[in-house]
């Protein structure tokens, strides 16, 4: 029963590819209203990897993730935990991504999702600064 519960309750792989085409609302990323999100895909480790890739094939999850206006900063394979990575999106597909991740990803994954942002610019301002103020003594 929850299974059927479910499956008329949430949107299917075709749903989420359909609704997840940008609108004028959904515009690009910009310094101002971009988001960053370290996404953990954690490898269910008692199945094979076979397995694992049979069900993200029948659940579309390359044809759905990432859903469109996400950019992909980083995509890495962590030995021992499964995969990480890193989406820039405006703030407004952050649902896009979860329906996609929810509907195509889950059973071959647990997943994790972090809110991050981009330090590297503050970080090489900061060593200028430290730097530049230790020549100046």
């Amino acid at each position: 029963m929850p299974a059927l519960l479910a499956a008329t309750l949430l949107p299917t792989a075709s749903e989420v590819r359909a609704n997840a085409a940008p609108t004028a609302k959904n515009v690009a990323a910009t310094s101002d209203n971009a988001v960053m999100l370290t996404v953990f895909l954690k490898h269910d480790q008692s199945r094979p990897l076979g397995e694992l890739k049979a069900q993200l094939a029948k659940q579309e999850f390359h044809k759905v993730f990432p859903p469109a206006g996400v950019e992909v900063v980083s995509w890495n394979i962590t030995m021992g935990i499964g995969q990480v990575i890193v989406l820039r999106l405006p703030a407004s597909r952050l649902a896009a991504v979860n329906l996609a991740i929810e509907n195509t990803a889950w059973g071959a994954y647990k997943t994790e999702f972090f809110p991050t942002y981009d330090f590297m610019p503050i970080a090489q301002r900061e060593q200028a600064q430290a730097r530049q103020a230790g020549t100046a003594e």
